[in-house]
Parts: structure tokens; C-alpha cells; sequence
């Protein structure tokens, strides 16, 4: 729970505030953009809400917020919030948010399909969300993009009976058991609407979920940068092989997506011909870094 007491100074006056707890995960100011916004490696509150939608989006925030560093001076909840968690997307798609501390605050999605519902990458084992899970129908299978962001995935094993699926490359101690296992960098079909991307770089088993040539769950490996409008990968945050995730991106080209969905930066939803223009303008930048 935030404190006051270690209120950053940035924010500015009314209900709403970011403490000192803040890991700079990202996650409210794409979550809320019209009240938060980030400042030297933190969140903070640059404008209070002016509208229910908009004190919505906050109380979906705090409620997501990895550390807990999200807090009301009138110290109550936000009334419904947790009726809009998990979060309706596009295409049978939702946003899971309760965002976990051990993912570094990586978001989370769940495909609701009559085969079997997918959780894709672990949200916190928070008991609101596992009942909303419940009444879409379960987990039948957890698909993991990659080693960081695994979070609570042995508990949401134990719960649903999910079966998990994680790259080889990308196997260590905390997933030594996982039941499915990706092998090589060839796609795969999990279904006809399903294909696994394997996309090496960020880390060296990281994979992309393509849903219905339509939804790419990206994972570390891509997302949408909200400043500058544009697609955006992470040299910065690259554990594995730049090199690599620059041949991984080029392999994108050979889809056709119109929605990105990360664990860690901004989602994004264009269409088709200008995803592929994005995707390029990106290969270039990435070239260009290297």
C-alpha cells in the first residue's frame, strides 16, 4: 500500500499519488496516460482525474501496480475497478493487469477460446483476478514468452492444471518443469489460428504468440513507444544478443499483425500496411545502433 509519507514531490496536488516505492515498471502511465507520466526513473501524477473513465483507468492502475506504489488520499477503493480486470482487447483477447513485482511489472493477456483458454506470460496470483479467470472459463494452457517473466506461473499451474510452455533456451531452476517444451528456432502450430515465433535476442528463447494473423503477444522483444510513435525494442534491456533480436525483428516482416502486446512498454493496434511500415522503420533504427 502507498505511503504518504514517502509521496515523490513531483506529483502534483489532489487525490491521487505516486510514493517512492515506485520500480519505474511503466505500467500506469500506458495504463492511465492522461494522469501519470514518468520523471527521472519514476511515476508520478502530473494531472488528477477529471472524469469517472479517467478515475476508472486509476483505479485499474493501482490496482495493477507491481509494488503497491499507486495510493488515495481519500483511502478507499475504486468502486468497480475490479470489475474491469481482465480487460477485453480485441478478438477474444484481455489484459489481465495485477502486474507482479517478480516480472518487473510485465503485463499479462489471457485468449479466450472454446479449445482452451491461454494465459499468455503470469500476472500476480491475486485472488479477484483467478476469480474473473474462473468465470471466463480457466487456463488450459500458459505460454510463456521468455525467462523473466514467469512470475506466479507455478501457482496458476497448480490452480487451473494448465499445462506451460517455455523455449529450451529459456529453461532454468524456477522452470525446470515445465510440461511443454519449445525446441529450435522453426515455427510452430499450436492450432490453426496459433503459430509460436521463435525471436532470439532479449533473451536467448524469447518467442512471439501470433493469434489469428492479427494479435502478436510480443513479450520483451517489441512493443510501442508512446513519446515518439513509433514501434520500439530495448538495446538497453537486451540480456542475450542484439544481433540476434535484430535477425528476430527482420523475421517478423514475414507476418501480418495489426496489434502488438508486450510485457514490458505500450501495446499498439494499426493497421496491417502500416504495422509493416512501422516494423521496418524500426529494423533500420536497430540497424543503425548496432
Amino acid at each position: 500500500m502507498a505511503n504518504i509519507q514517502k509521496i515523490l514531490p513531483a506529483n502534483v496536488p489532489g487525490e491521487f499519488f505516486v510514493d517512492k516505492t515506485c520500480i519505474d515498471c511503466g505500467t500506469c502511465a500506458w495504463l492511465a496516460p492522461d494522469t501519470f507520466a514518468d520523471q527521472n526513473g519514476m511515476a508520478y501524477v502530473f494531472r488528477q482525474p477529471s472524469s469517472e473513465g479517467e478515475r476508472m483507468r486509476v483505479h485499474m492502475s493501482v490496482l495493477s501496480c507491481p509494488v503497491g506504489a499507486i495510493g488515495s488520499r481519500m483511502r478507499q477503493g475504486g468502486p468497480g475497478a475490479e470489475a474491469h480486470l481482465p480487460e477485453p482487447i480485441d478478438q477474444n483477447v484481455y489484459y489481465c493487469g495485477y502486474h507482479s513485482a517478480k516480472s518487473y511489472g510485465a503485463a499479462s493477456y489471457l485468449i479466450r477460446r472454446p479449445e482452451g483458454n491461454i494465459l499468455v506470460d503470469s500476472p500476480r496470483f491475486a485472488k479477484p483476478l483467478i476469480k474473473k479467470i474462473e468465470d471466463l472459463g480457466g487456463i488450459d494452457l500458459m505460454f510463456l514468452t521468455h525467462k523473466d517473466d514467469v512470475a506466479d506461473h507455478e501457482k496458476f499451474h497448480r490452480h487451473f492444471g494448465c499445462r506451460r510452455i517455455l523455449h529450451e533456451a529459456d529453461i532454468g531452476r524456477e522452470t525446470a518443469h515445465i510440461e511443454e517444451v519449445i525446441r529450435g528456432d522453426d515455427v510452430q502450430s499450436l492450432s490453426p489460428d496459433i503459430r509460436i515465433i521463435p525471436v532470439p535476442g532479449h533473451t536467448a528463447g524469447s518467442c512471439c504468440l501470433l493469434w489469428r494473423e492479427a494479435i502478436l503477444f510480443t513479450g520483451d522483444h517489441l512493443s510501442w513507444d508512446s513519446g515518439k510513435k513509433s514501434l520500439y525494442a530495448s538495446k538497453h534491456t537486451c540480456w542475450h544478443d542484439w544481433s540476434r533480436q535484430i535477425q528476430s525483428m527482420k523475421r517478423l516482416s514475414g507476418f501480418s499483425f495489426e496489434w502488438v502486446l508486450p510485457g514490458h512498454g505500450a501495446r499498439c493496434h494499426l493497421p496491417f500496411d502500416r504495422m509493416r511500415v512501422e516494423l521496418a522503420g524500426l529494423i533500420d533504427r536497430m540497424t543503425t545502433t548496432f
